[in-house]
């Protein structure tokens, strides 16, 4: 896992955190979409950031796209039902529900065009199956 952030509402700042809380069937303690019915957490690639960068012609955060999770390398799944185990046998077990679309949002917080470079690399909206802490550093099982 390569960062973490998290927004204690819609349109506040996103702030980097080293670790999080996730509860099953709610998503992450503190962050905006604790207690939705299935947007619990936001889940990125930095290896898609890194090509979005490359794209835009300026760098590409992983605050500024707004997702919750980055993975530090890989494809993040993002068929319904895909799953991502974090933390290792015992981790957080997050169920892909669905991909994630770059919003206009990225062009306000990264700059004009950042939601064009993100096409195709948003990542993934997961819900939460099994409650644990996500840190950074922790190691990330995909599918397949």
């Amino acid at each position: 896992m390569a960062a973490l952030h998290t927004a204690p509402e819609r349109k506040a700042p996103m702030v980097a955190v080293d670790r999080v809380e996730a509860e099953a069937g709610r998503g992450v303690v503190g962050d905006r979409h604790h207690g939705t019915r299935h947007r619990h957490v936001s889940v990125q690639s930095q290896d898609d950031l890194d090509v979005a960068t490359v794209a835009l012609g300026a760098p590409v955060t992983p605050a500024g796209t707004r997702r919750t999770l980055t993975l530090d390398h890989g494809v993040v799944p993002t068929e319904p039902g895909d799953r991502l185990v974090i933390g290792g046998v015992d981790g957080v077990v997050l169920e892909v529900v669905r991909r994630a679309a770059p919003c206009r949002v990225m062009d306000t917080e990264i700059g004009p065009g950042a939601a064009r470079a993100m096409h195709g690399r948003g990542g993934a909206i997961c819900r939460v199956l099994t409650s644990g802490t996500i840190t950074v550093g922790d190691g990330v099982e995909l599918p397949g």
